[in-house]
């Protein structure tokens, strides 16, 4: 297969494509999807002594490559402020690295793994105001336990309503930021370099080579860690928030979905991955503790700062501009993962 600058790929053979991260938890799914479309993959991941802030090492890599795909990322909440230099250093100045770069080496396209942490919270509706965005939850409601986000012009109960990739950003910690930084970065080096660039808007991300218990991990693998320790998982809040979990190999074939779709020249379009099958923290808690036979999920009422109540993608654009649909199931993935 070859690039056509004004149009998808299209059958002459294989591409090649570099992946960054490509050791990672996403990263060596996307490798994998990528190969086995017929395409040279050439991995560029820290494990391996490659740095996307080192310019030799990308110098050499670069050279031919018809495809970045930039999966390498520092990923989490964060643990505290002390965090800020590596996600600014990793995510931000990394990628401002491998953009210009790939600007030098006459490198045209991306696809940017990106996360839907830019929204912060995810769409409501008031029955007096309409559609808002409510702010940071207050922690005295928290300590309280009053968990749903009111009304931020009368206080009023919300219902909650699904997220489009147009809703204004609003990142709420470290990682949500620099992941926000990626994408204007990546709308830049289109804009200056005539490029195309897709951000694929990553949902909650689970499955096979996620990442055991660290403060880092999300919430999957920190349930399935305690599992495995025979601990019940702990439940913050109620287990009523709400989010999306999309299979990790679903999210591999957006990749390639979006290496084959081409915006115009100069932009950067965005796509929300998930399956568009939202469940409660609480219900993929349990699922995973039936999958491997108990102990049950604990509820918790605790709380972290950072943390949004509910935040439910629309799929519908990455269905019509992607001819993506997510294809696991949420009960038969998180059987795979409670094992994998």
């Amino acid at each position: 297969m070859s690039f056509n600058p004004a149009g998808p790929l299209v059958s002459v053979g294989g591409v090649r494509v570099i992946v960054t991260g490509s050791a990672g938890f996403i990263g060596s799914h996307v490798v994998e999807e990528f190969e086995a479309a017929g395409h040279e993959v050439v991995g560029l991941d820290v494990a391996d002594g490659l740095d996307v802030r080192d310019d030799a090492a990308l110098d050499r890599v670069l050279p031919g490559a018809d495809l970045v795909a930039h999966q390498a990322a520092k990923v989490g909440l964060g643990v505290d402020v002390s965090d800020l230099p590596d996600y600014a250093s990793v995510n931000v100045h990394g990628t401002a690295v491998l953009l210009a770069a790939m600007a030098r080496h006459g490198i045209g396209r991306l696809v940017l793994a990106s996360s839907m942490v830019i929204y912060g919270e995810g769409a409501y509706d008031c029955p007096e105001h309409g559609r808002v965005r409510p702010g940071p939850r207050a922690v005295a409601d928290l300590e309280r336990g009053r968990f749903e986000p009111p009304c931020p012009r009368c206080g009023a109960a919300l219902a909650h309503a699904v997220i489009g990739e147009d809703a204004p950003p609003d990142p709420r910690n470290a990682y949500a930021t620099s992941k926000l930084a990626q994408e204007h970065l990546a709308a830049n080096w289109a804009r200056e370099t005539g490029g195309h660039a897709v951000a694929l808007r990553y949902h909650n991300v689970y499955g096979p080579r996620m990442p055991r218990d660290t403060p880092y991990a999300g919430v999957a693998a920190i349930f399935r860690s305690a599992l495995e320790a025979g601990r019940p998982p702990r439940v913050f809040e109620d287990g009523r928030q709400l989010r999306d979990f999309v299979h990790v190999r679903d999210v591999a074939r957006a990749n390639l979905a979006a290496a084959t779709t081409v915006p115009p020249p100069g932009t950067l379009a965005a796509y929300n991955i998930a399956s568009g099958t939202p469940r409660t923290v609480g219900e993929m808690a349990a699922a995973l503790a039936a999958a491997r036979g108990g102990p049950a999920p604990v509820v918790t009422g605790e709380y972290r700062l950072g943390d949004v109540r509910h935040i439910v993608a629309s799929p519908d654009r990455a269905r019509a501009g992607l001819g993506f649909r997510a294809a696991c199931g949420f009960d038969a993935g998180m059987k795979e993962f409670a094992f994998s």
